[in-house]
């Protein structure tokens, strides 16, 4: 019977974790169930090939006979104890039998293939924990010790980004999903979208006429918002990250019927301080100057007016990382964490270029070194289910043009930006190139400037050059300079009767 050779088996493990104070966590007997259907009836394969791999077995021998069995299957093959004594080390003993009568045993003592996928599922499970337990071990003999250039801070990194690899690894149910199952969530949430105020599939803006081009931001998408250098690039993704976060409102605070219209914002500043973001949303808030803010030219009213307003908006679920020069994999680790700790819904990150690659890639160009990261920032999206808001700057070549709209090309490192992101949004403001053009007053032409100045005042374009799941074209905003704020123009219909 197999008790007494899975008692051997359990004896040699044992011998062989003699030091050990515990040992670590296995199932031989689902090992051996497993193994004992895979033989029986090869369709059984199927249930686990996209899940189970033979170093997820505790056994080695066991791990042997699953490679073999698995090469034969896939080869289309038979897979079974006469099939595979050619491949194994038939004739060595274990305990009273051969290696070859073991195997028979196995298929002559299994019952079903039923169970086959949950019998896979636990095996995987123990190697996830038998995996932590050397991660852990591993970690604690690097902190004691480790060499002079690796830091603590760099040690945490690493040994995060190992967590999070076997985490990724262990998720079940990534193979096919069946089309009726697609189309269910497809149909659930097309109805999430009609029970929410903004009536929106993806999370909104609360810029409404960008909201009503692109459906909100989409769950998943990588989203490139480029421009020049004063377009207000910054102050459009500012304007979104807190309009996001101030809409949220936590499970104790939503109705059985309400849907959430917000949610929680991670921003990654690696060109501003965190003060200067802040600076930016306050004035945004109260109208205030950010100049005269930073100049501490306010009045007592005003200053009452800040106070108010940090106390209100203080609460809000934005979260901001102003590290320098991030490498993707530091960003992704701390977005990860983030998602972990405060279930992060959008992440906005300002912007592409001060980002570095992997440290395997610093010798090479700089296209390569953005391929890099724009490909992980859109599986970083999918990971995450969130939408990512990357910033990312425009080429010189703009300012050669007569016309300057943006187009795709203008992308610096384009071919890979352009092709990962699922939307490329432009931020344009003529008033910025017209404004340095002012010709002598009192001139036909200053006349027919200020007319023109006059019509593009504070209004700015979004150009949507590409987007996948809905039309292109340009949305026409309004934009404050002086409060970095961009805001839906107002409509003609509903302004005050003019007279001349």
């Amino acid at each position: 019977m197999l008790e007494a050779t899975i008692h051997t088996l359990n004896e040699t493990r044992n011998e062989k974790n003699i030091d050990s104070y515990r040992q670590v966590p296995h199932n031989i007997e689902a090992e051996q169930a497993l193994l004992g259907a895979l033989l029986i009836n090869n369709d059984a394969f199927d249930r686990v090939s996209d899940l189970l791999r033979p170093q997820h077995f505790f056994e080695p021998l066991h791990a042997q006979i699953y490679e073999v069995s698995a090469s034969l299957i896939s080869m289309g093959k038979l897979a079974n104890p006469i099939t595979l004594k050619s491949f194994i080390p038939a004739d060595e003993k274990i305990a009273d039998i051969t290696v070859f009568n073991y195997v028979l045993r196995l298929a002559a003592e299994a019952v079903t293939v039923i169970n086959a996928a949950d019998y896979g599922r636990i095996i995987y499970d123990l190697y996830t924990r038998r995996s932590l337990i050397n991660l852990g071990e591993k970690i604690v003999n690097i902190a004691y010790d480790a060499p002079v250039e690796l830091t603590p801070s760099k040690q945490i990194e690493n040994a995060e980004q190992q967590l999070f690899r076997l985490a990724e690894t262990g998720r079940y149910g990534s193979s096919f999903e069946n089309f009726n199952e697609v189309l269910t969530k497809t149909i659930n949430m097309a109805k999430a979208a009609r029970k929410r105020s903004s009536k929106l599939s993806g999370i909104p803006t609360y810029i409404h006429t960008l909201d009503e081009r692109m459906g909100g931001l989409q769950r998943s998408d990588l989203i490139i918002l480029a421009g020049r250098p004063g377009m207000g690039k910054t102050a459009l993704a500012t304007n979104i990250a807190f309009n996001i976060a101030a809409a949220y409102r936590a499970e104790n605070e939503l109705s059985d019927k309400a849907k959430n219209e917000g949610g929680v914002v991670g921003f990654f500043s690696l060109e501003m301080s965190s003060e200067q973001l802040a600076t930016r949303i306050i004035a945004e808030q109260t109208e205030i100057s950010s100049t005269k803010i930073r100049r501490g030219e306010i009045s007592d009213s005003d200053f009452v007016e800040l106070i108010d307003n940090m106390y209100r908006i203080q609460r809000i679920p934005l979260y901001i990382d102003q590290t320098g020069a991030i490498s993707i994999v530091q960003l992704s680790a701390r977005a990860r964490r983030l998602k972990r700790q405060r279930n992060l819904d959008a992440l906005i990150i300002d912007y592409i270029q001060l980002m570095s690659g992997s440290s395997h890639r610093i010798l090479e160009n700089r296209v390569q070194e953005i391929t890099e990261i724009t490909t992980n920032l859109k599986s970083l999206a999918k990971e995450l289910n969130i939408p990512i808001i990357a910033l990312s700057q425009l080429s010189r070549q703009v300012e050669s043009r007569e016309d300057k709209r943006p187009q795709l090309s203008d992308l610096r490192e384009s071919g890979s930006i352009e092709q990962d992101a699922d939307v490329v949004l432009f931020v344009y403001r003529e008033e910025y190139y017209l404004q340095n053009k002012k010709p002598k007053e009192g001139t036909s032409e200053h006349e027919q400037w200020q007319a023109d100045m006059d019509r593009i005042h504070n209004k700015a374009e979004v150009i949507i050059a590409k987007q996948r799941h809905g039309p292109t074209g340009t949305i026409n905003l309004a934009f404050h300079s002086e409060f970095t704020r961009f805001s839906d123009l107002a409509d003609e219909a509903y302004l005050p009767e003019r007279y001349e």
